[in-house]
């Protein structure tokens, strides 16, 4: 999730540089409300890569697939960019019928996706991901990319407002992250939540499974403050995001969802390098655990940090 908003602000930046420019979208059906929320998006090509890699030579996901490939090859479409440029991305591209650019072998995040492309443009593995989609974007489409500011150009307009009383004011906490190693330990989140009660602060945990659904309500259980959400569309949570007072997340897709809505947050880092993907925005802030552990992060330095930003 965190990738497809991170190519948003390439989308912004080509409309500066031509005036009539607009897109079709290829993306996981999970992820599909991503793309919609930027004005430029016209169509939203959604494939289903998690049945696909479970079940790629059954009747469905053979029909399913034939039909994505046919979207794109019977659109006549002046250029085809691979954003992603990893291999599920590559799979797709090498079967469109449509050249398509991406990134050279130096540049790709998964080699070998370059072999998929016809024409590849080298890009920094050192820039921040942002700026590396915003680069691609440029040079396939013949201009320069500016490295500031970054402008997601999102609409807020496709958020939904869920079945939910939500208080008055309150905190977004984002306890779920895909890998263990950039999730803060169940213990340290139930501490801070126990100073933001005494704080007074209402507290939201969004799920994305039903096992993250599980660990937020242990965590949940020391407060009465603190409540879990119930699975939700990504449109959903995306208005609970952008309404809240502050979040405070773990490295994953909806801490990068506060970045596009505005919201102050704290991310809490582990393995990752905030300079390549870090969170990217107005008013966000990065705490990283000593040695690449983010439980080397002290329930205390989260206290300390958003006594800067949150008064």
């Amino acid at each position: 999730m965190g990738d497809l908003m991170h190519a948003l602000p390439a989308l912004t930046e080509a409309k500066e540089n031509i005036d009539d420019i607009s897109f079709d979208w290829v993306v996981d059906t999970n992820f599909a409300s991503v793309p919609s929320w930027h004005p430029l998006v016209n169509k939203i090509i959604t494939t289903n890569h998690r049945n696909w890699k479970k079940q790629l030579f059954s009747k469905n996901s053979r029909k399913s697939l034939k039909d994505v490939i046919n979207q794109i090859n019977e659109s006549d479409y002046d250029l085809v960019v691979d954003m992603q440029n990893n291999l599920k991305s590559a799979f797709i591209s090498y079967l469109c019928e449509h050249d398509v650019v991406g990134m050279d072998s130096e540049s790709v995040r998964e080699y070998p996706a370059h072999l998929a492309y016809s024409k590849k443009i080298n890009v920094d593995k050192k820039l921040h991901a942002i700026e590396r989609q915003k680069k691609l974007l440029g040079d396939s489409l013949g201009y320069k990319y500016k490295q500031n500011p970054i402008n997601y150009g999102a609409s807020f307009d496709k958020f939904i407002k869920p079945d939910i009383t939500l208080p008055h004011k309150y905190f977004v906490l984002v306890q779920n992250a895909s890998w263990i190693t950039k999730q803060w330990s169940i213990e340290k989140w139930q501490q801070l939540i126990k100073h933001l009660e005494d704080k007074g602060i209402f507290m939201l945990l969004p799920s994305g499974n039903l096992e993250e659904l599980e660990r937020a309500k242990e965590i949940c259980s020391v407060s009465d403050k603190a409540h879990t959400i119930d699975l939700m569309s990504l449109n959903e949570i995306a208005y609970i995001v952008k309404n809240a007072n502050f979040c405070i997340c773990s490295d994953t897709g909806l801490a990068h969802l506060s970045a596009l809505t505005g919201t102050p947050s704290i991310t809490l880092y582990g393995p990752t390098k905030t300079s390549l993907i870090g969170t990217t925005g107005i008013k966000q802030n990065h705490l990283i655990g000593d040695n690449e552990d983010i439980n080397q992060i002290l329930v205390s330095d989260v206290i300390n940090e958003l006594d800067k930003h949150y008064v």
